[in-house]
């Protein structure tokens, strides 16, 4: 969502401590990944990157996905922080795109945003990741869904490579809110997702889950938070759990994060006053 920084970081304000909650949610920051980023500048410049995800087809490059107000489709951006090429979705609409995930060899784009909390569904568009060269994509999946409580806005969620289920986690809810989508999803049908937890804090902007499912992080404007999972567990069941705070270099507006196929994370950030963009990289210890 196109914001002022100034409100962003109002906005976030409240959302910086758990403690605001009276729970005691995360552990101290630990050294789990290192907490000075690799940076690296991103040309030409993306300026409302809102959701990224690692390539599988395409080693060394990550799919972005920019939110409301921009055309439906993705950048390809390498690792160097160069922008390689440019992908049309066919047949999709960006009313608010907000997150992006990569699962199974399928892109699943999160039309999930909704700002004024007006709108009475939402969706994911799915299609097979594209490759390198690939100019538009023809062949997509509309898997749309509501809410069984009414409007929410949401920024991030996760694809559980192991069920496939959908984890949406809302924004502006205090606490925020987790609902799922459970696989198989229906392309004909509106589905009522289910609310199955939540979390101690708010303002979450961005999720991840890494590729064999074990780990998860969940990001705010001002933080990021890790957690593990078990064999057995739910996703929702691991962010049941306490929580372990990473180290972060702030952003303007960080908005993105995503796991590393080869191990780390990345994080990407909307341009807003700034007068550039980076990619940043934290490895895994």
């Amino acid at each position: 969502m196109r914001k002022i920084l100034v409100c962003a970081a109002a906005f976030a304000l409240p959302f910086l401590l758990p403690a605001c909650t009276g729970k005691a949610v995360a552990e101290p920051i630990v050294l789990i990944y290192d907490t000075v980023p690799v940076s690296k500048l991103v040309t030409p410049i993306i300026n409302e990157g809102s959701g990224i995800a690692d390539s599988k087809k395409n080693p060394g490059h990550i799919w972005v996905e920019e939110d409301s107000g921009n055309p439906p489709q993705l950048h390809l951006l390498s690792h160097d922080g160069t922008v390689k090429n440019t992908v049309h979705i066919a047949g999709a609409t960006n009313r608010d795109w907000e997150d992006i995930a990569l699962s199974n060899g399928k892109i699943y784009i999160g039309e999930i945003g909704d700002n004024g909390r007006v709108f009475t569904d939402y969706a994911f568009y799915r299609f097979d990741e594209p490759t390198a060269t690939t100019d538009t994509v023809r062949t997509i999946e509309k898997i749309s869904f509501s809410y069984p409580d009414g409007p929410h806005d949401a920024e991030g969620f996760i694809v559980d490579p192991i069920s496939k289920n959908i984890y949406i986690i809302t924004k502006r809810d205090m606490p925020s809110r987790i609902y799922v989508l459970k696989d198989p999803f229906s392309t004909t049908t509106i589905a009522v997702a289910e609310l199955v937890g939540t979390l101690p804090y708010a303002g979450v902007v961005s999720a991840a889950i890494s590729a064999n499912g074990s780990e998860l992080l969940i990001k705010t404007y001002m933080a990021i938070q890790y957690y593990r999972r078990t064999a057995g567990q739910t996703v929702a069941d691991a962010l049941k759990s306490k929580s372990t705070t990473l180290g972060y270099k702030q952003e303007p507006l960080g908005e993105a994060i995503a796991f590393a196929l080869k191990g780390g994370f990345f994080t990407l950030s909307e341009k807003g006053f700034a007068s550039s963009v980076n990619l940043f990289y934290y490895p895994k210890k």
